[in-house]
C-alpha cells in the first residue's frame, strides 16, 4: 500500500509498502501538510530508485552513512556531510568536490586540502560504488609540496617524559618505539597488551584489522608501572583533542622542541632508517601500505659527504663511521 502518515504524539510519521519494500520513519514535523509532502517526497524518491537504479536516488548523506557503519575513519567527515547534506551522489563530481574543498578549506594547505576534504569526499563516494550503489569516482589531488616533518628522537622522548605524568610520558613512549598513530595509541585496552609475550594488538584508524606490534623492554617496563582506572584505555587519553593540552604544557615545561604526537611515529620511521633496516622492513613493522610512502614521508638525507668513505671500509674510515653512528643517535643531520 502507498504511504500513510499518522501521528504519534505531536509528530507525524510515515508508513506503508512501496516497490515491494516496507518503509517507516519520522517526517519531523507537526505540521500535516507537510508530513504529506515529505512522504510523498519519500515515495516518489522509493519508485524512481526502483526503476532507474539506486544511484538515482543516492544523496552523499546516504553514502557517508554506510560508510561510518563500514567502520570506516571519518575524522574529517562531518563538514563535507554538512556541505552536500543530500545532494545526489550521481550529481557530485570532481569540480564540485574541489568546490568543496575551496569553499570549507580556503586558507589551508594543498596537502592539507587534500588530506582534509579531497581523499574523505572520494572515499565516500568510492565505497558506495563498492556497494553497487552509483559508480566509482577519480578526483585530481591539489598540486603542492608538504612540510617538511621534524621526528622526535630517544633523546627528546626521554626528556618529555621526565616532565609528564606517567601516562602521558608511557603514551610518548609506546608511539615512538611501536610507531603507533596517536588514536591508535589512546584506543588501547588493557586486554590488548600481553606484557609476558612484549606483544600489543594494534587497531589501524584507517579500517585495517588488528596488528601486533612488538613492546621493547623499556616500554614493557613502563607499562607495568602503570595505574589502571576501571572503563579508561591504558593511557587514559581517548583522542588527540583529549592529550593536546597536556601535551604542549609538557613540552613548555622541558624546555624542549615544539613537536606533535604524530612526531613519535615519525621518529619510530626514521631512526629505523637511520640505524639500517631496510625500508620494507620499516614498512611492515609500521604498518604503512607501501615502502614507497615510507621512503617518501619519512626517508631523510643525511648532510655529510664524507659518508661516501664508508664504503671503502678501512682503519682510516672509523673516525667518519663512529660520527655517523653519533649522527643517528642524536638525530642531527
Amino acid at each position: 500500500m502507498p504511504l500513510t502518515i499518522y501521528k504519534r504524539g505531536k509528530v507525524w510519521h510515515y508508513r506503508g509498502t512501496v516497490a515491494g519494500r516496507l518503509l517507516r520513519g519520522t517526517c519531523q514535523t507537526a505540521d500535516k501538510a507537510t508530513a504529506e509532502r515529505k512522504a510523498a517526497e519519500i515515495e516518489n524518491r522509493q519508485w524512481k530508485g526502483y526503476f532507474d537504479g539506486p544511484g538515482s536516488v543516492l544523496t552523499f548523506a546516504q553514502a557517508a552513512l554506510k560508510y561510518r557503519a563500514a567502520g570506516k575513519a571519518d575524522r574529517f567527515l562531518a563538514p563535507i556531510e554538512d556541505y552536500f547534506r543530500d545532494t545526489l551522489v550521481k550529481d557530485i563530481g570532481p569540480n564540485s568536490i574541489w568546490d568543496m574543498a575551496l569553499t570549507l578549506y580556503p586558507d589551508y594547505t594543498p596537502l592539507s586540502r587534500n588530506r582534509a576534504a579531497i581523499t574523505p569526499a572520494q572515499s565516500v563516494i568510492n565505497h558506495a560504488a563498492d556497494l553497487g550503489l552509483c559508480s566509482h569516482i577519480r578526483v585530481k589531488r591539489f598540486a603542492g609540496k608538504g612540510k617538511s616533518k621534524d621526528p622526535v628522537t630517544r633523546e627528546w622522548v626521554e626528556a618529555f617524559r621526565q616532565h609528564a605524568s606517567p601516562h602521558l610520558g608511557a603514551l610518548c613512549l609506546f608511539m615512538y618505539l611501536t610507531g603507533a598513530r596517536v588514536g591508535e595509541a589512546c584506543a588501547v585496552e588493557l586486554d590488548d597488551i600481553d606484557l609476558s609475550r612484549r606483544e600489543v594488538k594494534i587497531g589501524t584508524t584507517k579500517g585495517g584489522d588488528d596488528d601486533v606490534a612488538n613492546l621493547p623492554l623499556p616500554l614493557v617496563v613502563a607499562l607495568s608501572n602503570l595505574d589502571r582506572v576501571p572503563g579508561r584505555p591504558v593511557f587514559w587519553y581517548r583522542c588527540r583533542d583529549d592529550l593536546k593540552f597536556a601535551w604542549d604544557g609538557v613540552i613548555k615545561k622541558a624546555g624542549i622542541k615544539k613537536l606533535t604526537p604524530h612526531s613519535c611515529r615519525h621518529g619510530f620511521a626514521t631512526d629505523l632508517l637511520r640505524k639500517g633496516v631496510d625500508v620494507v622492513t620499516v614498512a611492515k613493522l609500521g604498518r604503512w601500505k607501501s615502502p614507497e610512502q615510507v621512503l617518501r614521508t619519512y626517508g631523510h638525507a643525511q648532510n655529510n659527504p664524507r659518508l661516501t668513505d664508508l664504503l671503502t671500509d678501512t682503519p682510516e674510515t672509523q673516525a667518519p663511521l663512529e660520527n655517523a653512528r653519533n649522527q643517528h643517535k642524536t638525530g642531527t643531520t
